[in-house]
């Protein structure tokens, strides 16, 4: 059976992981029917890398630049001009990813919080989409992007694995949802796997979050953990027992929602070195 053919909102590429067979990651994926990919950019450093990726396949992705809350003390106010710079890079169709994580606290909150408002007001001014991390400070990750929603054009809460009460707030302010393989998991997925059925189709989008997160549905299973786009496929799969609809129909309505919401090419598709 022909693979369906799926967009992966979220990879990062540029990690170094990848680094010895990025060429090979692509060709599996495209074999794997993952036609489109949005690069994700998660510091200044990692958004340059992003951007020289989806320069070599410019058919085929686009890239997202920010810094994530991981890496906020890393970001004072002064590097804001040089994010700047690279958000008007024609290959940067989103802002982030961005947001506030008070599981990891790999940065102080208050960095976190500082770091977030000041690329969202970049987002804002800019009119860019904006790709979005939260995990444990939904309050306080609201309460900001209250403010900004909107002067937003739009946003996505990537990797959503939080409550329904969560969803629902998500839902109510007009954003749209990420689902990556964390809802593969038996054990752990099982509330997001419940909840996916309450997302609208038009506002779900798929992603990988690769080299994190392997599905582990994956058959048969692999020596490594590396996650790589050809098992959005896996991710896939499960939504689709999650939800009532055809399996085309969420394909297509995922589809649509990451080509809008990401500006990436219509064309067909050109790889290239």
């Amino acid at each position: 059976m022909q693979p369906y053919r799926l967009i992966d909102i979220g990879i990062n590429l540029a990690h170094d992981s990848y680094d010895h067979d990025r060429a090979e990651v692509v060709q599996r994926a495209l074999n794997a029917g993952v036609e489109r990919m949005v690069v994700t950019g998660s510091t200044l450093e990692s958004a340059v890398r992003a951007i020289s990726i989806c320069r070599q396949w410019p058919g085929l992705m686009r890239a997202t630049a920010g810094i994530h809350p991981h890496h906020a003390r890393e970001f004072p106010d002064e590097d804001l001009p040089r994010l700047q710079q690279l958000l008007q890079d024609p290959m940067v169709t989103s802002a982030g990813e961005c947001g506030l994580d008070y599981f990891r606290d790999f940065s102080p909150r208050g960095d976190q919080r500082r770091a977030l408002t000041g690329q969202l007001e970049l987002a804002a001014r800019l009119g860019k989409p904006v790709f979005l991390h939260q995990r444990d400070a939904h309050r306080d990750f609201m309460a900001i992007m209250s403010d900004y929603l909107p002067r937003l054009p739009k946003a996505v809460v990537h990797c959503f694995t939080g409550s329904g009460p969560e969803l629902d707030e998500y839902l109510d302010a007009g954003l749209f949802v990420g689902i990556t393989g964390w809802v593969c998991d038996e054990r752990r997925g099982l509330g997001v796997r419940a909840l996916v059925p309450r997302i609208p189709l038009a506002r779900l989008m798929i992603e990988t979050d690769g080299p994190y997160l392997m599905p582990r549905n994956v058959k048969p299973k692999p020596s490594h953990r590396r996650n790589e786009p050809m098992y959005l496929q896996q991710v896939f799969e499960v939504i689709c027992q999650a939800r009532s609809e055809d399996a085309q129909q969420i394909a297509d309505a995922t589809t649509r929602n990451a080509l809008a919401f990401f500006d990436l090419p219509l064309g067909a598709i050109g790889v290239g070195r």
